[in-house]
C-alpha cells in the first residue's frame, strides 16, 4: 500500500490523509481496497522512512495536513515498480503497477515493468498447468466425482484468468502509447 500512496502523491501532488482516502475510493478501490486506518498507518510509516514529508504549517481549518513525496520516496517508488511481482495477490499488484505506468518516463521502463508482471503470470500459469496435468492423470473415485467436478471448475477459472491476464498484458505491451489497444 505504501507504494500505491507514493504513486498517488506523485500523480496528484500534496494530499492530506483524507484526500488520499478519497483517491482510493474514487478509482483505486476497484482493484485495491484500503481502510482509513490502513492508509493512516501507511502514511505514518512512509513519514518514518523519510519517503514523504508532512507540512504541519499549512494544515487547513480541520487539521488536514498535506503529505508530499520526497526524492527518496520517488526513488523507492521507481524501485518498487521494477521489482518482480511477489506475494499472493498477483492481480492487485499488477493492476497497481499498471495504474501508475504513465508516471515512468519512457517506453523502455514501462515495458520492463510489464515484462516483470508477464513473467509472474507465466510462472503462475505454469504451476496451474502442472496441477491440471496431475489432476487429469488422477483416477477419481465415483463418490468424489461431484466434488472433483467443482474443484476442477475452480482450476479452470484460474487457468482462464491467467491466460486472459497474459493476453491482456501482451496487448498492453504491444500497444504502449495506445491505451485503446488493450480493449478487446
Amino acid at each position: 500500500m505504501q507504494y500505491v500512496i507514493l504513486g498517488l502523491l506523485m500523480l496528484h501532488g500534496p494530499l492530506s490523509l483524507y484526500a488520499v482516502q478519497r483517491q482510493f475510493t474514487q478509482g483505486i478501490s476497484l482493484f485495491y481496497s484500503a481502510s482509513f486506518g490502513s492508509i493512516q498507518r501507511a502514511l505514518r510509516q512512509l513519514l518514518e522512512r523519510g519517503l514523504v514529508t508532512v507540512d504541519e504549517a499549512t494544515a487547513d481549518g480541520r487539521g488536514r495536513k498535506p503529505y508530499t513525496v520526497t526524492d527518496a520516496g520517488i526513488t523507492a517508488w521507481r524501485a518498487w515498480m521494477h521489482e518482480p511481482v511477489v506475494g499472493g495477490d498477483l492481480e492487485t499488484t499488477a493492476l497497481s503497477k499498471t495504474f501508475f505506468l504513465g508516471l515512468l518516463e519512457d517506453e523502455a521502463s514501462r515495458r520492463d515493468v510489464i515484462d516483470g508482471i508477464r513473467a509472474r503470470i507465466d510462472a503462475d500459469l505454469g504451476e496451474l498447468q502442472a496441477v491440471e496435468r496431475a489432476l487429469d492423470a488422477t483416477d477419481v473415485p465415483s463418490e468424489y466425482a461431484e466434488v472433483f467436478r467443482f474443484q476442477r471448475a475452480t482450476l479452470e477459472y484460474g487457468l482462464r484468468s491467467h491466460e486472459h491476464a497474459r493476453d491482456w498484458f501482451d496487448a498492453l505491451s504491444t500497444g504502449l502509447g495506445d491505451a485503446a489497444s488493450v480493449r478487446g
